[in-house]
């Protein structure tokens, strides 16, 4: 099992200079895999070219690039960018975001999701792969039939003959659709002890296509704090879940809260979601059991963390992507010093 570290979202807290220094600690420490999200802040793609430059050897993921936010077209130009700037080190990680910023920042409706994402993973791979676009789809069609566009073709090729194309998913439809057309998978909010209901939808979903999973890349993201005081760990990590099952969507629309749901904890998470949603965020976060966090995030004293990273290994994750929950470049450092020695 390899590790990533996810460094989330930018410009929250850490300055630039304590990002580098962070990075390239994780490069020296041999995690595989660095990671840069984006939701309606700091973009991925150039928190990724600016990476490339600083580093020599750790992967660059995006995790994710929304797809309401770009083309096929541009998801495919950014890729191939980042992958010549880095020498081949560009991993894809794409993912829909969700209805409230796809309607409400991007403009994009949000439907037809399971069309959509395999019909924008085709045109990608297509780009990529320096063909012509040439895509008669039902969500996509290149070029336009009514106009002057013309059928183009990328004119830079990426470094990797094929860019590994990660999909975020945590619904039934969407994993299956993760199995079928994606290199790799990228859950939140993952329990390795329900991968068992992940398993088989992957499954699925490769076979429909005749392909193997051999080679498919298991790679959750998951908050960590190494601590001998399991109560603050656990503590630390009640305003990430209380946000993803409370408030991440709507009442009507909340994917994690489906998740954990189906985890077993559904009373849990209606309650969590309703004072949340009521403005309750403390009382929210309180409502949050032991289990449930223990179940969704490493938190605890070292041997704990040691015997759960175990756990994650067993149940087939090839690339765990960390979050140390530490606001400090100091203690970032620290937790990841202390989580590559525990994975070793």
């Amino acid at each position: 099992m390899k590790l990533g570290l996810h460094i989330g979202y930018w410009g929250l807290g850490l300055s630039s200079e304590d990002q580098r220094k962070v990075v390239l600690e994780a490069e020296r420490l041999g995690y595989d895999s660095v990671w840069a999200a984006e939701a309606y802040g700091s973009d991925a793609a150039t928190v990724l070219g600016w990476l490339a430059g600083l580093t020599s050897t750790i992967k660059l993921g995006s995790a994710i690039f929304q797809m309401p936010a770009r083309s096929p077209a541009m998801t495919a130009m950014t890729a191939a960018t980042i992958d010549q700037l880095s020498g081949g080190r560009m991993l894809l990680g794409i993912g829909s975001s969700g209805p409230q910023v796809a309607e409400g920042w991007h403009g994009q409706r949000f439907g037809r999701q399971i069309q959509r994402t395999r019909e924008y993973v085709a045109v990608v791979r297509k780009a990529l792969g320096r063909e012509r676009l040439q895509f008669d789809g039902e969500t996509l069609t290149l070029p336009l039939p009514d106009g002057p566009g013309k059928a183009l073709k990328l004119t830079i090729a990426p470094i990797q003959e094929r860019i590994p194309i990660y999909l975020a998913a945590i619904g039934p439809n969407n994993t299956r659709l993760a199995g079928e057309i994606a290199d790799g998978w990228i859950p939140t909010l993952f329990s390795p002890e329900h991968v068992a209901e992940f398993r088989p939808l992957l499954a699925e979903g490769a076979a429909r296509v005749g392909r193997s999973l051999e080679r498919f890349d298991v790679a959750p993201q998951v908050n960590v704090f190494v601590t001998d005081d399991l109560v603050a760990g656990r503590d630390a990590m009640r305003p990430f879940i209380a946000l993803y099952v409370g408030g991440m969507g709507s009442r009507e629309k909340n994917f994690y809260n489906a998740l954990v749901q189906r985890y077993g904890f559904a009373d849990e998470a209606r309650d969590v979601q309703d004072l949340y949603l009521d403005g309750k965020r403390d009382e929210a976060m309180a409502r949050l059991s032991d289990e449930l966090i223990d179940a969704v995030s490493l938190c605890g004293p070292p041997e704990h963390i040691r015997e759960r990273l175990a756990v994650y290994r067993d149940a087939g994750v090839g690339t765990l992507g960390v979050s140390p929950l530490a606001f400090t470049k100091g203690d970032r450092l620290d937790q990841l010093r202390r989580i590559a020695e525990l994975a070793a």
